[in-house]
């Protein structure tokens, strides 16, 4: 199983609509997470249109859109808890803020973003990925998406452009 993941697309501010790189990847996904920051509910609607839509809203989504999606979820994907939320203030320490907010859930997967910044990392048993944002790369180096593949393990890849 393919799970194309994404974050802080912030259409239109940062880009008028997702680059055609990132529906490559996700036009061949099994399913397709959001970490938040759309800022247009059409996103959303678009990403639905492709493939089973998990999202939850960011910090700079409008009320539209957090009457729509929960601030933090756990999904079951193929045996696997994928514990999802956006997150909020300076990237310095971002994961451990997060992380305090699923301590009592048993989570495989952390997908978060609101960093903008790519990671694909084991900590204390859980993956932590955040998939950059496609749009904009103020704030790292280069666009970027994730793919989580689901098999007897879990494991993420970020894909750069």
């Amino acid at each position: 199983m393919k799970i194309a993941v994404l974050s802080d697309t912030h259409v239109p501010s940062a880009a008028a609509e997702l680059p055609e790189v990132a529906y490559k990847i996700l036009k061949k996904a099994d399913a397709i997470i959001h970490a938040g920051d759309f800022q247009v509910a059409s996103v959303i609607d678009t990403l639905k249109s492709i493939a089973p839509f998990y999202g939850v809203c960011g910090n700079m989504d409008d009320h539209e859109i957090r009457q729509r999606l929960p601030v933090r979820r756990i999904i079951q994907l193929g045996g696997f808890a994928v514990g999802v939320m956006h997150g909020w203030g300076s990237p310095a320490g971002l994961e451990d803020r997060i992380r305090a907010l699923f301590k009592d859930e048993r989570i495989d997967v952390l997908v978060y973003g609101h960093s903008h910044r790519a990671k694909n990392e084991w900590k204390d048993g859980v993956l932590l990925f955040n998939p950059g944002s496609p749009t904009d790369s103020r704030f790292a180096q280069f666009k970027s998406l994730g793919v989580l593949t689901i098999e007897e393990k879990i494991t993420g890849e970020i894909h750069y452009f």
